[in-house]
Formats: C-alpha cells, structure tokens, sequence
C-alpha cells in the first residue's frame, strides 16, 4: 500500500508541475524569455527551439530582445514569433529582434484570470483521477477491509494537501495577473 501511495504522490507532483508551465504561458503584462519557449524556428530545415539559436535578454520591464547567434536568421526568426500568435509584433533592427510588451487592459487581464482558473481546474481533475486510481489499486489488495479504509483516508489526505497546493498557486497567479 505504501508504493501506491509513492506513486499517487509522484504523480500529483508531476500534475502541479505540469499546471506551473501552462501558467507561464500565460503573460502578465510583463516581459519574460518563457513567453517564447514554444516558439520553434525552421533552421535549415530542421525545428529548432528559438532559445538555442538566439539569447533572449529582458532590457527593460516589457521588452525583449532576442540576438540571434547567426545574424543570417533574423528573418527566420522574425516570421517564426510573428506566425506564433502570442500577440506581439517583432521589430527588426537588423542586428536583433525586439518585442515590445503591450500593457494588458482589464479585460485581458480578467480573460487570462479565467484561462489560469481553467489551468488549475484541470491540474484538479487530474488528482482526483489519479486518487481514483490509487482507491481502486488499494481495493485491489488482499488486505482486511479496515487497512483498505485506512488506505483510502491517506489517499484523500494526500488530495487534499494537493489541491490546496493548487488554490494557492491559482491566487498567486492571479495576484500576479491583476496588478498593474
């Protein structure tokens, strides 16, 4: 029983992550490299992630500039971030790339408050499924029915613990998203 529960919590660890990363893909009116991690740039005909061909470097609060390493891929680049929908226009100066960061009005920032609530519902669903699946292997065993009771209350402890783990990433991300 001890290696189900193991697993449940490797596996509700794993869920809480994986709700971190869509959270910063969710921008907040300020300039961050993570913005761009899914941007993927065709370099002599391979898919390339834009963080290896260029450094990304945060000048100001709402800006980012990328250099790339080989001055010959700019354009590459350059149509790359614009065909990626993440809502900002590429400047070009020729040596480098600059993103300039609009700020976000109310609405956006209520429509992405909204879109981080959907994250951490799904990273909810996911725990409650995978305590589902730890309940039914503890029932699997050949154990008395007191010690499946008692398994099954470990289980929901450990949802619980990780359920609040996700209330409290939400309110932080939407602090984050509500100030100006």
């Amino acid at each position: 029983m001890e290696n189900i529960l193991m697993q449940a919590e490797m596996e509700m660890e794993t869920a809480i992550e994986n709700m971190e990363k869509r959270f910063t893909s969710i921008r907040a009116g300020r300039a961050n490299p993570q913005m761009l991690d899914g941007i993927m740039i065709d370099y002599y005909g391979s898919p390339t992630p834009l963080k290896s061909l260029a450094t990304i470097s945060v000048p100001e609060a709402r800006q980012l500039c990328i250099k790339p390493f080989d001055r010959s891929s700019i354009g590459t680049i350059e149509k790359a971030i614009y065909e990626s929908n993440i809502g900002i226009t590429p400047n070009n100066n020729g040596e480098m790339i600059i993103l300039n960061i609009p700020a976000l009005t109310e609405e956006t920032r209520r429509n992405y408050v909204k879109q981080a609530k959907e994250y951490a519902e799904d990273c909810k669903i996911v725990l409650r499924n995978i305590r589902q699946d730890a309940n039914n292997d503890i029932k699997k065993l050949e154990i008395s029915e007191d010690d499946i009771k008692s398994g099954q209350d470990d289980v929901q402890e450990l949802i619980n613990k990780y359920n609040k783990i996700v209330d409290e990433k939400f309110k932080v991300k939407e602090t984050e998203l509500m100030s100006v």
